[in-house]
């Protein structure tokens, strides 16, 4: 399925975590990678949207421990 075009449109969401690599994850269909790739290998939707978002796994205990 993912091999051809859907005319989905979409972006990589980075997920930083600090005890292993990042994990970049489709806005279109919410799979997770390893690698970013030009089409989601899942759900076929093209990645141009820009940049990537970020998600910092800290941000949480930030907002835990108040800093």
């Amino acid at each position: 399925m993912g091999l051809f075009s859907t005319g989905k449109h979409a972006y990589w969401i980075q997920h930083t975590h600090f005890f292993h690599a990042d994990v970049y994850e489709c806005s279109s269909c919410g799979r997770e990678f390893d690698n970013r790739y030009k089409k989601c290998p899942n759900c076929g939707a093209e990645m141009d949207r820009g940049d990537l978002d970020w998600v910092d796994e800290f941000a949480m205990f930030d907002a835990f421990f108040e800093d």
